[in-house]
């Protein structure tokens, strides 16, 4: 027989450990401080356990804590589930879904594909952000991102589809290759003038090669004529003749289609940075989700459109 008293703070336990303090859950709980650290002292007591990890200046999940939220967190996303299913059309994607993209990627590929598909689907509510930072899923409540690039490892909490790899090129306009000539090499590129991509800490992104080895790959930063730090800015100083830059093809492709750009020194052409579909596990069974990754996985793949990456 189960108690009701076995569910008294769950949900606070999962918000505090989804945020990381008791003041944020608060907020989000419409909650004060006092009655989070409450709720999640007498959840402690009664589990004979404890939890989190307090200091002064964080809050982290003891190993217990951690086996405890897994849990949890799959009992709150089951009975998410359970509620939409008893809505009519248990199985159509309805609700919000949270989704973050890379910014120029995701408004050229991916974003085109969510609008169809939320007109094939009326009652999914996506809310989508732009960025090319690194996003905390469970801290900001995503539930699915794409990003290019990422760790070699992943939390475990997190789900990952590899998607494919960047295919990088080089390529400048044509009235530039005009006044300047075509490079015949790598080394060419350091007397031409470069467009690179500039983060908003000032540095360079470098630009890749292949390695003397299968597999490997040399990274260089080069001096930089203009530095932008978006990828539709570097295509637009590119157009105008400013320079030589490092693009990937899913990018520029239209472009040289339609000879605005030209590819050059395509003997470099190399790999660049896998691309990811990443998302909350404990999430992935609900309609919304499931369908959107579904999708977004269909949609972004060669298989699915050959221009993707």
């Amino acid at each position: 027989m189960y108690s009701s008293e076995r569910l008294k703070g769950i949900d606070v336990f999962v918000c505090v450990a989804d945020v990381g303090s008791f003041t944020a859950a608060a907020e989000r709980l419409n909650l004060t401080s006092s009655a989070v650290s409450k709720g999640i002292a007498r959840l402690e007591s009664r589990l004979r356990v404890r939890l989190f990890n307090r200091t002064t200046r964080r809050l982290s999940l003891t190993d217990a804590g951690v086996e405890f939220y897994r849990t949890c967190a799959g009992v709150l996303a089951n009975l998410e589930e359970a509620e939409l299913a008893l809505h009519a059309e248990a199985e159509e994607p309805r609700g919000k879904v949270r989704i973050d993209l890379p910014a120029s990627y995701g408004r050229l590929h991916a974003l085109p594909a969510i609008l169809q598909f939320v007109e094939d689907h009326p009652l999914l509510n996506p809310h989508i952000s732009f960025s090319d930072r690194f996003v905390d899923l469970v801290e900001e409540g995503i539930d699915i991102v794409v990003r290019i690039g990422g760790a070699d490892t992943w939390p475990a909490a997190l789900g990952r589809r590899f998607l494919g790899m960047q295919r990088l090129i080089f390529c400048a306009a044509p009235a530039y290759l005009r006044k300047y000539g075509e490079p015949q090499s790598d080394r060419d590129l350091e007397q031409h003038q470069c467009i690179s991509y500039g983060a908003t800490d000032g540095l360079l992104r470098p630009w890749y090669f292949a390695g003397a080895q299968p597999g490997e790959m040399e990274q260089r930063v080069l001096p930089a004529r203009i530095a932008v730090g978006d990828g539709e800015g570097q295509v637009m100083a590119v157009l105008a003749g400013h320079g030589v830059a490092q693009l990937p093809t899913w990018l520029v492709r239209h472009h040289l289609e339609q000879g605005s750009l030209v590819e050059v020194l395509p003997q470099l052409a190399t790999d660049g940075l896998p691309l990811n579909l990443v998302w909350l596990k404990s999430r992935e069974k609900l309609p919304k989700v499931s369908a959107t990754l579904e999708m977004l996985s269909a949609c972004l793949t060669p298989a699915g459109r050959s221009d993707a990456i």
